[in-house]
């Protein structure tokens, strides 16, 4: 089992607590603290009072489902969300990262496989903080700028709120403008190699981008070459 080499605080979400139970044993055995939460009310109240470093979040939920939390959270923040899905259908798994959560694991699951997730989603988290001292500079592409020191995305003089995953894509294509990424090229860049990542996953990751900058009239953002990958585009507000 993969041991985290920093204290870090994991809040698991689920109304069933068999699966509580044997996800906070698992993140036990890899050196994570963990706190419960038994509904999505629950779980926002824990975010407030406990500020986990990441959310093990099932959709599934009474008094508010998993999307919902996510909803308001994303609103407020960009805690890092791993989703559960014990749904089948495919809408639901892609809901869940167009809303802004960073991967998702669906049911029955091995422990194994949580952890690994929570590990690399930590690791990425943790090598481009917020506040991040080791600076890569500011960004520029046409109307666009992003400062990876400050982990921000502005279009002209207005900020674009991102997830995590969403400002790592755009950040991979912005470095290198003229080179277009394969989807397995876009998720060693995001989470290296050999991590098992659908590509189904990245295009909602790149949908969401472009809805978001679509909101501010910027639809020429990313670039897609169909049949290879996607590209930083114009970024002229098209």
């Amino acid at each position: 089992m993969i041991q985290c080499p920093m204290p870090r605080t994991i809040l698991v979400a689920d109304d069933d607590p068999h699966i509580r139970q044997l996800i906070v044993f698992a993140l036990a055995k890899a050196g994570l603290d963990a706190i419960e939460a038994e509904d999505g009310e629950a779980a926002l109240a824990a975010v407030a009072a406990h500020h986990p470093d990441l959310l093990i979040l099932d959709i599934n939920m009474p008094r508010m489902d998993g999307i919902e939390v996510c909803r308001r959270l994303r609103a407020a923040g960009t805690l890092p969300i791993l989703f559960l899905s014990s749904r089948d259908d495919e809408i639901d798994r892609v809901l869940g990262i167009e809303l802004g959560a960073d991967d998702y694991v669906t049911k029955p699951f091995s422990p194994r496989e949580v952890v690994a997730r929570v590990m690399a989603i930590l690791r990425r988290v943790a090598a481009h903080p917020p506040d991040a001292g080791h600076a890569t500079g500011t960004l520029r592409h046409g109307r666009l700028t992003l400062d990876t020191d400050g982990w921000r995305a502005c279009w002209d003089d207005g900020e674009v709120a991102l997830t995590v995953t969403e400002f790592g894509i755009l950040r991979t294509l912005a470095a290198m403008p003229s080179k277009i990424f394969s989807r397995d090229a876009i998720i060693d860049r995001l989470h290296g190699p050999g991590f098992a990542v659908t590509d189904r996953t990245i295009d909602s990751h790149v949908r969401n981008l472009r809805a978001k900058f679509a909101n501010v009239g910027a639809a020429d953002v990313v670039e897609t070459r169909a049949g290879v990958g996607y590209r930083i585009g114009a970024c002229a507000g098209a």
